[in-house]
């Protein structure tokens, strides 16, 4: 019966109709009754509090106030009238003022009556004002939803326009809890909620709109967290536990010649300790018979594309063939360039393919797949492509994987549908721990977390405007070295709503500071030609050009020893894993490098932390965690980042790791005592995930 009415139109409640309940639709995702009471307050307010006039002032955030309206006056022009009214409280007057439904509230309130007003104090011509107050009467305040926490709900300017305040919701959301609380259904066993300590779910819901006091609050929000969390994570295992019974894969138990030839001539440098411990990872991996399906966590320059060579090679000592599918032409250049100089005298064939592949080409790369040959495709997306075949494809690579979307890899694991090849899907951007448990958590982790020897720390520092002849000796000083220099730019043309440094003007700022013929500046963006940019990046490898003035295209994919400074421009507009994944182009030689920041001279306090951050470490996952910290999780909702689609109501994986991580742990005792969630105690739990499961591929197979 609850169910019933969960799943009814918005519509029809009291006070909303067709178009209040199109407009809740449109601006908050609100349909059904379930849609309404799962739209959670995002702050409360204590109204227990209340305010004198005489002791408010305007750097308050918000104050509630009782007392009464003196008298109302219209000001402005006709069309842009505003209502001013003066209200006391017997301490003090102040001004209340409204740019909208004018006569509404001059209908709606009266002079000489008590009323319990909220707001936030301005200073306005000397005089303290508020603004659009929320009003009630005082002695007429809903019984029902008279308590000292008031929840405060998310609207729009359109939704407020219709009418609809956070007030508004609170009322529907009232009516909907009293029509149905003593039926809501329970979502989680009696034995887990007696077990955790947990409030049932009809509470938590009541508790989380109409707390009593912060206790009850706390424990509503536990509730609600831990139910969303635990669900995602027990779909998620059950996925990883279905994939680790139900997908066979390819067994690769010989480590031949390929690999120990590659391991005694090619190999010019010693493996550090995490890559030989990865790669132990990703063989022993390859011969359980189940498909791979691995994450390789590194940072840049960690040395994750070797790791990648090796597994590929133990694929071609066993008969079958190998692909990397990176997301860039640039990268996939890239990564083909550093193949061939590896496998050099190696009997591999090394192919690659890209969009801007010719059509003979194609058809003779056609042939050497087909001919199952020892070889391994490098490529972009060009890769998915329906013409493209492989005769034994036993292993894909997949770089900067967050760069593509699930069904594009999807597409690659399809390659081979009777016995699914293994998947190797690698990051330089690290990723928090509590993100990885819920994006990536279905897969098995690998994490490379050192650098190879010789590489010397980058040293980075914050520059302002004042500084900058200093920042242009010192870039003289490096190039003098036989140094060169990135300068990294966020606008391609000057906007008119943005002060910050362009790349346009940069080029030419750089360039009189520069002058031909001691100095060479090249410039890539990406509205270039591709000649063009591959002119100008050529010029800066061959070393012919001393800077590259660019734009974040060369973010990922450009390896070039010799640069040893980053400049980066107006660098509080950048998130802290850009900053870090830009700084990476840097440093990987081992000369010793630097990042310079510039950065203008007023900062937010968010910017002023990322900065900071920046020049405390180097380290990734320090970073990505102060990110996560900082931004929250962002939308990690969909197939195009995560491939695992949910919505998170309450919990917030930036706050509540530790939550995460008992619910996954919770999760997984469940599985590994009833993998089927098969036993009379957990059909609840079968229930709820058959229910809230939705018609989609299973990609778990492919990340």
């Amino acid at each position: 019966m609850a169910d019933d009415l969960l799943k009814q139109s918005v519509q029809f409640l009291p006070g909303v109709g067709p178009k209040r309940a199109a407009l809740l639709s449109e601006e908050l995702g609100i349909v059904t009754w379930e849609d309404l009471i799962y739209h959670f307050p995002f702050r409360y307010i204590d109204r227990s509090l209340l305010h004198t006039i005489a002791a408010i002032h305007p750097n308050m955030p918000y104050v509630q106030l009782k007392g009464e309206i003196t008298g109302f006056k219209l000001s402005g022009p006709p069309r842009n009238q505003r209502l001013n009214a003066v209200f006391t409280d017997g301490t003090g007057t102040i001004d209340l003022v409204w740019f909208k439904g004018v006569r509404w509230i001059t209908d709606t309130y009266k002079i000489g009556v008590q009323y319990l007003l909220f707001g936030k104090p301005a200073l306005f011509n000397g005089r303290i004002s508020i603004a659009h107050p929320d009003i009630e009467p005082a002695m007429k305040r809903e019984q029902g939803l008279q308590q000292a926490l008031d929840p405060v709900y998310t609207t729009t300017e359109k939704l407020k326009d219709g009418m609809i305040s956070s007030r508004t919701l609170q009322k529907l959301i009232y009516q909907v809890l009293q029509q149905i609380q003593q039926q809501i259904p329970e979502t989680l066993p009696p034995a887990m909620i007696t077990k955790l300590n947990l409030m049932t779910r009809a509470q938590a819901l009541l508790n989380i709109h109409f707390p009593k006091d912060v206790e009850l609050l706390r424990k509503a929000e536990y509730r609600l967290k831990f139910e969303e969390l635990f669900y995602i994570q027990l779909n998620i295992l059950r996925l990883q536990t279905n994939r680790k019974t139900t997908f066979k894969g390819h067994r690769f138990p010989v480590v031949g010649d390929l690999f120990n030839t590659f391991y005694k001539n090619n190999l010019t440098f010693e493996l550090t300790a995490a890559q030989k411990r990865v790669i132990k990872e990703i063989r022993a991996d390859m011969n359980t018979g189940i498909q791979m399906n691995r994450l390789l966590q590194g940072d840049v320059g960690s040395g994750k594309t070797m790791v990648a060579l090796m597994s590929m090679l133990i694929a071609l000592d066993n008969g079958y063939q190998a692909c990397l599918m990176a997301p860039t032409e640039i990268l996939a250049m890239q990564h083909y360039a550093t193949l061939i100089r590896f496998l050099h005298g190696l009997p591999v064939e090394l192919l690659l393919l890209t969009g801007s592949t010719k059509k003979k080409a194609r058809e003779l790369l056609q042939q050497k797949l087909s001919s199952n040959e020892k070889c391994i495709l490098i490529g972009t997306h060009a890769l998915i492509e329906d013409s493209v075949q492989f005769s034994s494809l036993g292993l894909v690579v997949i770089d900067e994987q967050h760069r593509f979307g699930v069904a594009q890899r999807a597409k690659l694991w399809k390659k081979n549908p009777d016995h699914p090849p293994h998947i190797l899907v690698m990051t330089a951007t690290p990723i928090p721990r509590t993100l990885a448990m819920t994006l990536y958590g279905d897969l098995d982790v690998s994490v490379i977390d050192e650098l190879p020897p010789g590489r010397k720390p980058i040293k980075t520092q914050v520059l302002f405007e004042a500084k900058r002849l200093r920042m242009i000796g010192f870039l003289k000083q490096q190039i003098g070295q036989g140094r060169q220099i990135y300068i990294v730019y966020p606008l391609i043309q000057e906007s008119e709503k943005m002060d910050y440094m362009n790349l346009e003007a940069g080029y030419e700022a750089i360039s009189r500071e520069f002058p031909l013929p001691g100095y060479v500046v090249e410039i890539v963006h990406g509205r270039m030609k591709p000649a063009d940019k591959d002119f100008a990046m050529e010029r800066f490898k061959s070393g012919k050009a001393h800077i590259l003035v660019s734009t974040t295209v060369i973010e990922v994919g450009v390896d070039i020893p010799n640069a040893t400074v980053m400049v980066i421009e107006s660098a509080e507009r950048f998130g802290l894993s850009q900053l870090h994944q830009l700084r990476g182009r840097v440093g990987r030689g081992g000369n010793q490098s630097y990042c310079i920041l510039m950065a203008g001279n007023k900062l937010s306090e968010e910017a002023r932390s990322r900065l900071s951050t920046m020049v405390k470490t180097n380290n990734g996952f320090e970073i990505a965690e102060a990110d996560l910290q900082l931004r929250g999780p962002g939308d990690i909702e969909g197939t195009q980042q995560s491939g695992i689609p949910f919505d998170l109501k309450i919990a917030n994986l930036a706050k509540d790791g530790q939550l995460l991580q008992f619910a996954r742990k919770i999760a997984g005792s469940i599985l590994a005592d009833d993998p089927q969630l098969s036993k009379p105690e957990n059909k609840l739990l079968s229930l709820q995930i058959i229910n809230t499961a939705r018609n989609r591929f299973d990609w778990s197979m492919i990340s």
